[in-house]
């Protein structure tokens, strides 16, 4: 996904949250600051894919602040979050066993993201509004084609704590008979899932787990390790959850096999898919 004109603030106001998460350096946040808008007043413009500039900074803010993982604690706010609703989620997929059904659990756990909605979020409404909402994009029969001659699901993670949303839907693939593989970051980026994350939601009890071996926003091609490009390309099914890996991977030719589960957490994003800020979408690219 190309850059849109509301990207510009949502960039800065994510450098800020970082930066207060990174240090308390008040002279340290200003240098950074100033390098990002430099890095913004060079690169935002239009065609630039938006989570590849988001990764960018990103690392820029790593980098000069020596912090490799300032959203630390906050993924531990996002496992408590999640850990909250988990009996209603359990209720829900009781009475609703179909493949649909665990689709918009793990796309309800897309609220958690502090990166698009911010730190001040109110995560506990947003979970429960997103599970009683319909799918704007409803392309699970699709998916569900798809699955059904899969022998090889590739399911890219996002966020701590959505992971655990996450978990009933890839056991419910697996069910399809196919073999399935998780993906996490090889480095810390804002909220997004590492391995040790994963292992701590069990993921690895119902998958195997892999590594994009990088640290980008979403999915960058370019950017990925030469392993995980092979286990991308030798899938049948693709699922993506959440803006970044949406940002990414429209960007390359997916083959048609590509799914991306996600909340319309920004204008943006709600503008390029065609739907109105918050819907839930689960699109085949």
């Amino acid at each position: 996904m190309k850059v849109y004109y509301e990207c510009a603030p949502c960039f800065l106001r994510q450098a800020r949250e970082a930066l207060d998460l990174a240090t308390d350096d008040e002279d340290l946040k200003l240098q950074v600051m100033v390098k990002v808008v430099e890095l913004l007043n060079e690169r935002f413009r239009k065609g630039q894919v938006s989570n590849e500039l988001g990764t960018a900074i990103h690392r820029l803010i790593k980098d000069m602040t020596g912090s490799e993982d300032p959203y630390h604690m906050e993924k531990r706010r996002c496992n408590e979050i999640a850990s909250r609703f988990l009996p209603l989620v359990e209720e829900y997929l009781q009475k609703h066993g179909d493949l649909e059904s665990h689709v918009k659990v793990a796309i309800t756990g897309n609220i958690i993201d502090f990166g698009a909605l911010g730190l001040d979020f109110n995560h506990d409404q947003g979970i429960e509004d997103s599970l009683k909402a319909p799918l704007r994009i409803n392309h699970v029969p699709l998916l569900e084609k798809k699955l059904e001659d899969a022998s090889e699901v590739l399911y890219l993670l996002d966020n701590t704590g959505e992971i655990l949303f996450d978990r009933p839907l890839i056991e419910k693939i697996g069910e399809y008979g196919a073999d399935v593989k998780v993906a996490v970051k090889g480095k810390p980026i804002l909220n997004d899932a590492c391995m040790e994350d994963a292992i701590e939601a069990g993921l690895h009890e119902v998958a195997e787990i892999v590594t994009t071996g990088t640290d980008s926003v979403g999915m960058v091609q370019s950017d990925v390790s030469e392993d995980f490009r092979r286990i991308f390309e030798g899938a049948g099914v693709v699922i993506a959850k959440g803006m970044g890996n949406y940002e990414g991977l429209t960007e390359i030719d997916t083959q048609g096999k590509v799914f991306c589960l996600l909340n319309a957490k920004c204008h943006a994003i709600a503008r390029d898919l065609g739907v109105d800020k918050g819907d839930n979408a689960a699109v085949k690219l």
